[in-house]
């Protein structure tokens, strides 16, 4: 069991007034906030063991900036808290509803934008889901982190367009916005996972389903399986299809990107069968193997923190967007329901996880991963 650390912070004006200026400035991903500062070790100093001067050597590497000390009473640090993973689907420019489609699914452009800068003005900084499954949550001390899943690989979410030969992401998509908004508030974040379904139309516009993909894996986005023709898995009664349809998008994806696996997967409609489940996860077809770290659900409640006791990979609970005809606990009626208390709000120190004392008994601390326990 991982060593814990009940800490009382009895810090001196100036350092207290450091960390209110920083607090309150917002959240910058520059300078981290967490650790107390470490002074350098021997190996620092341009010293021999006789105390002479060492010889000229080349340009040291440069070490990593240490993390200046917080007041967690100002911050109040709760690396257990609850994780909005919002859930994406359709991008228009405008939407008319109609009997079959009344636009819980759909978001404008214009509302997107507008989303973006309200949650950056609310502290969420976005991470991806590896660090988020990882546990390598890297955000600045007070932000919020949040992640960003789009199902179905629509033309809305990412197209591509040709710029006087070159092709970028078209500005009218959910990628466009996120660029421009990412090049003037850079501590946002630029990170996403498109759960896609290869088989089908993925990303309709310029440039070929390899020049997509390639798009977004070099911005740092990542790609998920969806199954190749999203098919309903709630229907299926076959083992068989289930690893045929998550195979193919596997096997799609690796002759497009060489050595690319998906490791997460979004159910299409909701899981199988119980006898089926299983399939889900793990399986193969025609040589074609794999196995999904992390499963999510349809959208309707916040996820757990990494370390939180109850915490289950293979069942990631997800907010939906607030479509064009908001519904409760859709991702607005939230951001006026969830309190900042229940949140995952970061202290700043990937290396160390911080919680509110009357919070130890949800970590589960098998899950640090070496990271120190803190309380306050």
């Amino acid at each position: 069991m991982e060593t814990i650390f009940k800490t009382k912070f009895l810090m001196a004006v100036s350092i207290i007034a450091i960390s209110f200026s920083l607090f309150f400035s917002g959240c910058s991903r520059s300078p981290k906030l967490g650790d107390a500062t470490k002074s350098p070790g021997p190996e620092a100093t341009n010293q021999n063991k006789g105390g002479e001067p060492s010889p000229a050597s080349p340009e040291p590497t440069p070490t990593k900036e240490p993390v200046p000390t917080i007041d967690v009473q100002s911050v109040k640090p709760n690396e257990v808290g609850k994780i909005m993973v919002v859930m994406f689907h359709n991008f228009v420019e405008a939407f008319t509803p109609t009997k079959y489609d009344d636009g819980q699914y759909t978001t404008t452009f214009s509302e997107f934008e507008k989303l973006l800068q309200e949650l950056y003005d609310k502290d969420y900084r976005l991470i991806s889901m590896t660090d988020y499954l990882n546990n390598n949550i890297d955000v600045p001390a007070g932000c919020i982190p949040m992640i960003f899943t789009f199902d179905d690989g629509t033309p809305g979410q990412f197209n591509l367009v040709n710029e006087s030969g070159t092709l970028k992401a078209n500005k009218k998509s959910a990628v466009g916005i996120m660029e421009e908004f990412y090049e003037k508030h850079p501590d946002f974040g630029l990170e996403g996972t498109f759960y896609v379904n290869l088989g089908n139309g993925t990303f309709e516009g310029e440039g070929t389903l390899e020049q997509r993909l390639k798009y977004l894996v070099d911005k740092g986005f990542e790609i998920g399986n969806h199954t190749y023709n999203h098919i309903n898995l709630r229907d299926t009664t076959s083992a068989a299809e289930i690893q045929k349809q998550i195979s193919l998008n596997q096997k799609t994806v690796s002759e497009l990107i060489p050595g690319y696996k998906m490791t997460t997967f979004s159910l299409p409609y909701g899981l199988p069968s119980k006898e089926l489940q299983s399939y889900v996860k793990k399986g193969s077809y025609e040589g074609v193997e794999y196995d999904n770290l992390a499963i999510m659900e349809v959208g309707w409640d916040p996820a757990l923190s990494p370390v939180n006791k109850d915490f289950n990979s293979l069942s990631i609970h997800r907010v939906r967007s607030s479509g064009i005809n908001p519904v409760d606990c859709d991702l607005a009626w939230w951001l006026r329901n969830l309190s900042r208390g229940e949140q995952y709000v970061s202290d700043g120190n990937p290396e160390t996880i911080t919680i509110p004392e009357g919070k130890l008994e949800s970590v589960d601390q098998d899950r640090l991963q070496g990271k120190e326990l803190i309380t306050y």
